[in-house]
């Protein structure tokens, strides 16, 4: 993957990379701090191979030299962790996740999770902070990372599987958990964050918060 491809944002203390792998288009961000160069990675879905030349496209982000420093699991589906294990191996960093997903993936991954995230629990390297969102519905345990980039720019909210252009995310036609995920998306992202913060789903592109706002009535009463 070239730098043109894979570069997101380049902001005055971050970069935020994509890159997407697998036959489900899934999302692999990586975020890095200039002043450090300590990076997150967020879900090591799949392709080991295409996840390591992200971190090369990366190498030139930093005003000292990149190293991963922390691997953060949005849920627990299949799809998000099948190059978890691998990565861990090759890098040796550590890794977090929601409390609630912690065995499931473990299950599907193989993965002790390092460090257990709760509802506006913290997820701190060198240089970067991200706020966890905890979004009930999708999955128990799902997570949003919020990156609160600084001088003026608008907050990056990567949300997993829980908000996507259009709607929130599957909870197989059951009433109680699109309620859940619903209610949570609206109480903890849509009341919380401007309109101008940016939306970084699992797959596909991106939206805003105010591109999405005025469709919560409609997401509600078609239930999903």
């Amino acid at each position: 993957m070239t730098v043109e491809s894979s570069l997101l944002y380049d902001l005055p203390a971050y970069t935020v990379r994509r890159n997407v792998v697998s036959a489900m288009a899934n999302n692999v961000y990586l975020i890095t701090a200039k002043g450090t160069g300590a990076q997150i990675l967020i879900d090591a879905a799949d392709d080991l191979p295409s996840i390591k030349e992200l971190l090369k496209d990366a190498t030139g982000d930093a005003e000292v030299p990149t190293s991963l420093a922390m691997i953060a699991t949005t849920h627990q589906h299949w799809d998000h962790v099948r190059a978890l294990a691998g990565l861990v191996s090759h890098s040796g960093v550590p890794t977090a996740a929601g409390t609630d997903d912690i065995p499931g993936i473990a299950k599907e991954s193989g993965v002790a999770i390092d460090l257990a995230l709760v509802h506006d629990g913290t997820l701190s390297v060198a240089g970067i902070e991200l706020v966890a969102v905890h979004l009930r519905g999708h999955t128990p345990g799902s997570i949003a990372y919020v990156l609160q980039p600084g001088s003026d720019a608008a907050p990056i909210i990567f949300s997993g599987d829980s908000l996507f252009p259009g709607g929130v995310g599957n909870t197989q036609d059951d009433p109680a958990r699109f309620t859940s995920l619903v209610n949570d998306v609206e109480e903890r992202l849509f009341n919380v964050y401007p309109d101008n913060a940016v939306v970084l789903p699992g797959h596909g592109d991106g939206t805003t918060i105010g591109a999405e706002r005025p469709s919560l009535p409609q997401w509600r009463e078609r239930g999903w």
